[in-house]
């Protein structure tokens, strides 16, 4: 049967992505509309009506999205992280939630490798700064990005090390990483530390004064996750007691300004959130979403259905 496909994205994806996922769908029998650039919840409203699947970047699909769609019996967020997605709301009208895990982390575990170099380098501003080879990076999560960190701070000459209680240990020694017995050794023992958790009711906050302060002198906290998962207060505590730390993050935190202003070169945020975006990852993730859709509606495949 064929189904009315909804790609709404407020930052498109790139032509070469939407044009494979419009063919995906399209072989599939679906029809394709795209909702690109839009400035407003109401123009996403009206254009989910009458879907019956969506497939969103960053985009916020809440209760009032929700209540808009009739029809809908599927959202595939392209990416890995889907905390823009109400599951509640989405699991209460009976409405699959999917993500495309794994399509980003290469981009993702690009991006800790160059802000750990521009970490290293004092953000090239031709200061004395300090090398790679023969540091300690930690692995905070060891999911998709960090397995692929991995070959990367190994061909520096990086020793690494990972903790994850959902992981098993057979799982992260298999891929030549060192096992952290807890967060406070992966945090004290490491001169990086990269952040790579979701941001949950358990995880939020989180990550503050008492982890922070372990690190050892010099030390470079790396967060390309969530800002959520930060105290950013303690945060800031910390950098203010902590002269000879460093926080580079791909999230702008909520007191941004404020720790730019007391830190300067020590702290650094992209100006948008970056690490998926490059040609490659933005493809592979469109793709990855469209066939996931195709396939539900083909047979019924909730493969990485996560509510």
């Amino acid at each position: 049967m064929a189904m009315n496909i909804l790609i709404a994205t407020e930052k498109p994806f790139s032509a070469a992505a939407t044009s494979q996922m419009r063919a995906i769908l399209e072989e599939a029998g679906h029809t394709v509309t795209l909702l690109e650039k839009y400035k407003s919840a109401e123009e996403l409203h009206a254009a989910v009506a009458t879907a019956n699947a969506l497939i969103v970047r960053s985009d916020i699909v809440d209760a009032a999205v929700v209540a808009a769609a009739p029809e809908l019996k599927i959202v595939v967020r392209a990416g890995a992280g889907y905390d823009n997605i109400d599951l509640k709301a989405t699991a209460d009208a009976g409405i699959v939630v999917e993500n495309t895990p794994g399509q980003n982390a290469n981009a993702v575990a690009e991006l800790v490798m160059g802000m750990a170099i521009m970490a290293a380098r004092n953000k090239y501003i031709g200061t004395t700064g300090f090398e790679l080879g023969g540091k300690r990076i930690g692995l905070h999560a060891f999911g998709a990005v960090s397995r692929h960190v991995v070959p990367k701070a190994k061909g520096f000459g990086m020793t690494v090390t990972a903790f994850d209680p959902y992981c098993p240990v057979e799982a992260i020694k298999e891929a030549g990483v060192e096992v952290a017995q807890d967060l406070k050794s992966l945090y004290s023992g490491n001169d990086f530390v990269s952040i790579h958790i979701p941001a949950t009711a358990e995880t939020k906050g989180s990550i503050g004064r008492e982890l922070i302060g372990l690190m050892p002198n010099g030390a470079v906290l790396i967060n390309t996750a969530r800002k959520e998962v930060i105290a950013e207060s303690e945060l800031e505590e910390m950098l203010a007691e902590r002269p000879d730390l460093k926080y580079y993050a791909d999230v702008r935190p909520g007191n941004a300004d404020v720790l730019v202003e007391r830190f300067g070169d020590r702290v650094f945020f992209t100006p948008k959130k970056s690490g998926a975006q490059t040609a490659e990852a933005n493809l592979n993730a469109g793709v990855a979403a469209a066939r996931q859709i195709a396939a539900f509606f083909a047979t019924g495949c909730t493969k990485f259905k996560v509510n």
